[in-house]
């Protein structure tokens, strides 16, 4: 559904305060109504002087006699008129004052003049349709008295002529208020839309604060056991070693679980990306082959040596961190050692962590240029791993290789890393 903006072309000029805007392009619609209201007054024009020209009997007693010079003059008049209808969309009213001028005279104008006063009665105000209807109707009764039909009286004359006028403006009217009700509906459904779609969101941003409530509860209920198992651990400084280990792994498990809950939060107040365009999916070791077949069709040597035990599953977030590790180490090495040969070496299991390392020789020839922004994305690199638990390295070799080493802690199924 198109905005209500889309459709303000259908109401008249007037409600906009624009009386003389211009109109928007035609439709294929609008062309059509156009050319037929065009062959109708035109066809007008010309059966009316065929009628006053032929010799019938009929016509002469009718209308009386009518100087040859008034019926090719009132053709003239006929046909200009015909002509004009084609901007009575751009200036109704100007128009229609112009045959108010030329309706005094001429018979083939007529049902030009009908379309136009409609026009009018289509895209202006009440007040404005009176004024005109008015000045029709004194234009009316001018040529009543100027060229009378001798078949019937003046006043019969002048009632046909309202009759007309009346039918044509209060279907103006009906099809000016038709069209304001179609745009009113699609104001209103666009608004409504507009409403559902606040209040969803609404919806959602009370349910995200709610759960966020509730999971400050739970962290809240975490870290005080954190702080009592400390506090007793600062007390009891001479405790038995089992007792030290004891609490040293409530600790340990409530801090993780105090970090699986923050993660939670930060997922749940986390505003959604939405329909259209989905988050992608993280990458892990899975798509290491991918990277490097990536970096090989750049022009890069690499050799990649994978050798991880898969009895138990990698945590997803280890191996979202490795795989960042691998891809900032073949960025480095394109950027600083390119044509290099670089060796990434990933294995671990369970229980012994995930080391990864990727490492190259220095360029041959080629002196060591500063690059304005180096080191940041290992500095970063660097945060992640710390915060994973890991640690990272990296640096000149004894053998003049540049290595980046990572440890990243894989816990084993039950037990602590």
């Amino acid at each position: 559904m198109g905005k209500p903006s889309d459709y303000q072309w259908l109401l008249p000029a007037s409600l906009l305060d624009e009386p003389d805007r211009p109109p928007a392009p035609r439709s294929t619609r609008d062309w059509v109504i156009d050319a037929l209201c065009f062959a109708l007054g035109l066809g007008w024009a010309l059966l009316c002087t065929a009628e006053l020209l032929s010799p019938n009997p009929e016509i002469v007693s009718q209308f009386g006699y009518t100087p040859s010079w008034l019926i090719w003059l009132d053709l003239v008049v006929g046909v200009l008129l015909s002509v004009a209808l084609w901007w009575r969309r751009r200036w109704p009213v100007h128009l229609a004052v112009l045959g108010m001028v030329a309706g005094v005279f001429t018979l083939t104008g007529s049902i030009t003049i009908l379309i136009l006063l409609f026009t009018v009665a289509v895209h202006r105000r009440f007040a404005v349709v009176a004024a005109v209807a008015a000045g029709a109707t004194v234009s009316s009764a001018a040529f009543s008295a100027l060229r009378p039909e001798t078949g019937s009286s003046y006043w019969e004359s002048m009632a046909w002529s309202a009759v007309f006028m009346v039918i044509v403006v209060l279907w103006g009217m009906v099809v000016r208020s038709r069209r304001q009700l179609v745009v009113s509906l699609r104001d209103r459904a666009e608004r409504a839309e507009s409403e559902q779609q606040l209040r969803i969101v609404q919806a959602r941003a009370l349910e995200r604060t709610r759960i966020a409530r509730e999971m400050h509860d739970v962290l809240a209920h975490r870290i005080s056991l954190l702080s009592l198992h400390a506090g007793a651990l600062e007390i009891r400084p001479d405790a038995a070693p089992a007792e030290v280990a004891g609490a040293a792994g409530v600790i340990r498990a409530s801090a993780h679980q105090a970090l699986q809950d923050l993660r939670e939060v930060i997922g749940v107040l986390r505003e959604p990306a939405g329909d259209d365009s989905p988050e992608r999916p993280q990458p892990t070791l899975g798509e290491l082959p991918a990277l490097a077949d990536e970096s090989r069709a750049a022009g890069a040597k690499v050799r990649l040596d994978v050798r991880i035990d898969d009895s138990a599953p990698l945590p997803a977030g280890a191996g979202r961190t490795a795989y960042r590790i691998v891809q900032e180490g073949l960025t480095n090495a394109r950027k600083h050692a390119p044509g290099t040969a670089v060796r990434v070496t990933v294995e671990g299991a369970a229980g012994a962590g995930l080391t990864i390392d990727v490492r190259n020789p220095a360029p041959v020839g080629r002196p060591s240029l500063a690059i304005p922004g180096t080191g940041t994305g290992l500095v970063g690199l660097g945060e992640r791993a710390t915060l994973a638990g890991g640690r990272l390295v990296h640096g000149r070799t004894a053998d003049g290789d540049f290595a980046l080493s990572a440890w990243l802690p894989w816990p084993a199924a039950g037990g602590t890393t």
